[in-house]
């Protein structure tokens, strides 16, 4: 007997969602519903259908130019605790301030914006867009000196660009946080299709905006 709940096509419906996820990381950032569709030969329909499931649930994302999806933040959380030998020190909250001001340009910009903390260890995430997850977060942190934010780091100022290095169409254009000597604490980080990024236009003015506010409060 069935448990209660459990209807005849939900275990179908639960793999065909599952194979819609499988097909989004093989493909990479980008692929459409009409080419998972084609892949998987299944209805389009259902596939779109699956797809609009996944983003509401934050498994999978559509990105910033409504062109694609990739894997969302949720399929990252379950990977970090499947690969995660022996728990790390939990990170700490950010101060409501700092988290203001990321609202304010990522509702300005429309787009990803992350930022990252530089210190002598390397480069730590403390605040990844929840709408806009990294694109390749694994050949990130594999190769991070391919990254804005890793040649950021490098330079230990100024400011970093990448375009199509981790996906194709998609870069990166990585603004510094000053310490209070002048010494690089962090990273602001936009990523956004290429056009963008070779043309930030007012989203640079927002970015160099939300930088300031932020010298203060993390100094």
């Amino acid at each position: 007997m069935s448990e209660p709940g459990l209807r005849a096509r939900q275990p179908k419906a639960i793999q065909n969602a599952l194979s819609v996820l499988e097909a989004v990381a093989h493909a990479g950032p980008g692929v459409t519903a009409q080419q998972i569709s084609d892949v998987l030969g299944m209805p389009r329909a259902t596939t779109y259908r699956l797809i609009t499931l996944l983003v509401e649930d934050e498994y999978l994302v559509r990105l910033p130019d409504l062109r694609g999806f990739a894997l969302g933040h949720k399929v990252a959380e379950l990977a970090g605790v499947g690969s995660a030998a022996v728990p790390g020190p939990a990170a700490s909250p950010l101060p409501r301030a700092v988290r203001a001001v990321l609202g304010d340009v990522r509702s300005a910009v429309r787009a990803g914006v992350h930022l990252a903390r530089y210190d002598a260890t390397g480069i730590t995430d403390i605040d990844v867009d929840p709408d806009f997850p990294l694109l390749d977060e694994a050949a990130l942190r594999s190769s991070p000196g391919r990254s804005a934010m890793g040649r950021l780091h490098a330079a230990g100022g100024g400011s970093a660009v990448q375009v199509g290095t981790f996906a194709r169409g998609f870069g990166c254009l990585a603004l510094p946080v000053l310490g209070e000597r002048g010494e690089l604490v962090a990273g602001l980080t936009l990523s956004a299709p290429s056009s963008r990024i070779e043309a930030p236009g007012s989203a640079l003015a927002s970015l160099r905006a939300a930088v300031a506010r932020l010298e203060p409060l993390l100094a």
